[in-house]
Parts: C-alpha cells; sequence; structure tokens
C-alpha cells in the first residue's frame, strides 16, 4: 500500500488552483498549506498526495512513465475529472473510456498538469 505520493510543482499557488478543483472530484480536499505547496487527502482521512516545489530546489520535471492513478467513486467521476483538468489547463492524455476487453470494467482517463505530470483517474467496479 502506498502511504503517500508528491507532484513536483514550478508555482505551487498555480498548481494548487488546479489540484484543488480536480482532486475534489474524487473526494479529496486539501489539508496543509505553505510556501513548500500543500497536502490533500479523502475530506475523513489522512494527507495522500503532496503537490510541492522539489526539495531539491531544482526545476519540477515529470518522470518519464510515472503516473498517479487515482481511484475515483464512480464513472461519471472520471468523466469529471477528465472534464476539470482540461478546464483548469490540463493537457489531454486519454479520453474517458473502458481500457480493456469487452469483459472489462476498467473506466479511466488519463491528463497531465501544467509541470507535465501524469495523472489517471480510473473507477473499476461492474456498473
Amino acid at each position: 500500500m502506498i502511504k503517500y505520493a508528491t507532484i513536483g510543482a514550478h508555482d505551487p499557488k498555480a498548481a494548487g488552483a488546479f489540484y484543488d478543483k480536480l482532486l475534489a472530484v474524487i473526494g479529496y480536499k486539501r489539508l496543509t498549506d505553505g510556501d513548500w505547496g500543500m497536502s490533500f487527502g479523502p475530506k475523513a482521512g489522512e494527507t495522500r498526495i503532496y503537490v510541492m516545489k522539489p526539495a531539491n530546489g531544482l526545476p519540477a520535471t515529470f518522470g518519464n512513465g510515472m503516473m498517479l492513478a487515482l481511484e475515483a467513486p464512480s464513472r461519471k467521476a472520471v468523466d469529471q475529472f477528465h472534464a476539470t483538468a482540461l478546464a483548469g489547463g490540463g493537457m489531454d492524455e486519454g479520453k474517458p473510456g473502458i481500457r480493456g476487453g469487452a469483459e472489462s470494467n476498467f473506466y479511466a482517463c488519463y491528463v497531465r498538469d501544467a509541470a507535465g505530470n501524469k495523472l489517471c483517474a480510473v473507477y473499476d467496479k461492474p456498473v
């Protein structure tokens, strides 16, 4: 089980505005805030994601092949996640839809934030 994930940001204030709206779609809210960045987690839970300036002081970059997949509460939330990301300046990396064969329940979308970090929202339960 993953304890938490960090996402690098060039401009934490701008990234915070993007992630406030995007992560609200899956039930996360901003939990802490500082010059370094901010943290997000479930409304009744603990921090799961930090959006922050890299600790080494170098510019934020995305990792080629790295992606953060977030569990969405429904297919509708996957659709909203995608739309919210694009409306907030994110880039499309894969529209919402079923991935896999005809029997698959893996409904997902893929986006990138302004720093190029790749994110996925997925709902994989039967409908």
